[in-house]
C-alpha cells in the first residue's frame, strides 16, 4: 500500500578554511619569505539511501545537518584540515527536491545510492601563492569560500509494513491515533474511514514501521459492496495484518454480527479476492475492552478466540484508553525486525 510521506531538512556545508598570511622567520634563513597555507575544503552533505529505514519519521525531530568547517591554513605552508563530510541516511525510494527552485535533484532508487546535495566550500589560498617577482613578501590571502545551504524536501511513497482490519466502527482509526501521529477522523457511525490513514509508528530512533487503517470492510466487498472493496488489493503487499474486532458490538445493522462472525466474514473477504491473503500473519486484536468490567471483557474474549479456534497471536486492549495498544507495537517492530532479517539471509545465500 502506497502513500506518500513527507519531511522538509535543511542541509549546510562546511564553509572553507582561511588562507593564512605567514612568513619564515629562522635563524640564519634571512631571505625566508611567504610561507602561508591554504585553507582546507568544508566538508559537503551526503543523503545515502539505506533499505533498513522505510519511513521519514526521524526528520520530524531533526530537520537541519550541518557538516565540518574546513581549518584555517597556517604557516610554514602548513594547510588546513578538510571538514568531514556530513552523511544522513535516508529510505530506499525518496525523492529530493529543491525548495527553493522546485527542482527534483535526486531520487535514491537503489541501497547504498548517494546524493550529494549540498558541496563544501573550498580553502582560501595562503600567502604563498602570491609572491612574484615584484611583490616579494605579500600580505595578501583568500578567505574560505562558503558551503552550500539548501532547503529540501524529502518525498516518500511508503509500501505499508502492517494493515488494520475490521468491521466498520471496530476501533481501526481510534487504534491508529493510539499508536502514531496520525489523526483520521473518529465518530460513532460506521464508515468513517473513506480513505486509508496513514500512521508512522516510532519505537525508538530508527526503528519505525508503516501502519495503514483500511476503510471497513463489509461482507460483500471482494464483490465491489461497501469502501473497503478497492483497497482489499492493497493488503497484499503489507507484511502484516491486525484484525481488530469489537468484542461488544451493538445490537442492530452490521454491528449486531457476532464478533466470531465478524471475522468470518472478513476471512471470507480476503479468500474471494485472494487465497494468499488468508496464508499471510494476522494477529486479532479484540477491541473496546473498556466497555466491559475487567473480567467479563477477559471473559469474553476468551469465548470469542475459542469459538474461532484461533492459533494466531490475540489481544485484549482499549484503543480509546491506549490500554495494552503499545505491547502490541513492540511486538510487531520485533515480528518485522525478524522478517526483515530473514530476507537479508536469504539474499546472502542466493548470492
Amino acid at each position: 500500500m502506497k502513500l506518500v510521506d513527507e519531511a522538509e531538512i535543511e542541509v549546510i556545508a562546511g564553509n572553507g578554511g582561511n588562507g593564512c598570511v605567514g612568513f619564515r622567520r629562522e635563524k640564519f634563513i634571512p631571505l625566508g619569505g611567504p610561507d602561508g597555507g591554504d585553507g582546507g575544503s568544508g566538508g559537503s552533505v551526503w543523503l545515502v539511501a539505506d533499505e533498513n529505514l522505510n519511513t521519514l519519521v526521524d526528520f520530524r525531530h531533526e530537520r537541519s545537518f550541518r557538516a565540518q568547517r574546513g581549518e584555517n591554513g597556517m604557516g610554514r605552508q602548513m594547510y588546513g584540515k578538510g571538514g568531514e563530510d556530513k552523511v544522513v541516511t535516508v529510505p530506499v525510494g525518496t525523492v529530493i527536491t529543491n525548495v527553493d527552485t522546485d527542482e527534483v535533484i535526486g531520487d535514491l532508487t537503489r541501497h547504498g545510492d548517494r546524493l550529494l546535495v549540498a558541496r563544501g566550500g573550498k580553502g582560501g589560498l595562503g600567502n604563498m601563492h602570491f609572491k612574484s617577482s615584484v611583490n616579494r613578501s605579500p600580505r595578501q590571502a583568500t578567505p574560505g569560500e562558503a558551503g552550500e545551504q539548501r532547503t529540501l524536501k524529502l518525498e516518500l511513497k511508503l509500501l505499508a509494513d502492517v494493515g488494520l482490519l475490521g468491521f466498520p466502527n471496530a476501533g481501526k482509526s481510534t487504534f491508529i491515533r493510539a499508536v502514531s501521529a496520525a489523526t483520521p477522523k473518529v465518530a460513532d457511525y460506521p464508515f468513517t474511514t473513506l480513505y486509508p490513514n496513514l500512521g508512522v509508528v516510532s519505537v525508538e530512533a530508527h526503528r519505525s514501521f508503516v501502519i495503514a487503517d483500511i476503510p471497513g470492510l463489509i461482507e460483500g466487498a471482494a464483490d465491489g459492496a461497501g469502501l473497503g472493496a478497492q483497497f482489499l488489493r492493497h493488503l497484499q503487499r503489507t507484511r502484516l495484518l491486525l484484525h481488530l474486532v469489537d468484542i461488544a458490538p451493538m445490537e442492530g445493522g452490521v454491528e449486531g454480527v457476532s464478533p466470531a462472525e465478524q471475522v468470518r466474514a472478513i476471512e471470507r473477504e480476503l479468500g474471494k479476492h485472494d487465497p494468499e491473503l488468508l496464508a499471510k500473519p494476522r494477529w486479532l486484536v479484540l477491541n473496546k475492552a473498556d466497555l466491559m468490567f475487567e473480567d467479563e471483557a477477559a471473559e469474553r474474549a476468551a469465548q470469542i478466540v475459542a469459538e474461532l479456534g484461533w492459533e494466531q497471536p490475540w489481544f485484549l486492549v482499549s484503543a480509546l484508553g491506549r490500554e495494552g495498544t503499545w505491547p502490541i507495537m513492540l511486538e510487531v517492530m520485533a515480528f518485522l525486525d525478524r522478517q526483515r532479517v530473514a530476507e537479508l539471509e536469504a539474499r546472502d545465500e542466493a548470492h
